[in-house]
């Protein structure tokens, strides 16, 4: 499992987002930050992001996915707290 294209792909996607990926075997931490997301409720942008990986998830390429997915105020508010 490449995580450049998996990047690739999760940008393509989700146009307009900084996304990060990491990866440990098949298990993949996606954090993606975009006004895309703005208004749409947590399993909505889940959705968003799974409709992205879903032919790697069904080809066992990967097994688990946790998601983090902020607007740009979400995620300025989340750095803000971690000070």
């Amino acid at each position: 499992m490449d995580i450049d294209a998996i990047k690739e792909r999760l940008g393509a996607a989700l146009a307009g987002c900084e996304v990060q990926v990491a990866s440990e075997g098949n298990h993949l931490g996606v954090t993606a930050i975009g006004d895309l997301f703005e208004g749409l409720r947590p399993v909505q942008r889940q959705q968003r992001v799974y409709a992205a990986l879903k032919e790697l998830i069904a080809a066992g390429e990967v097994h688990a996915v946790h998601i983090r997915t902020y607007t740009p105020a979400e995620w300025r508010a989340a750095a803000a707290e971690t000070r």
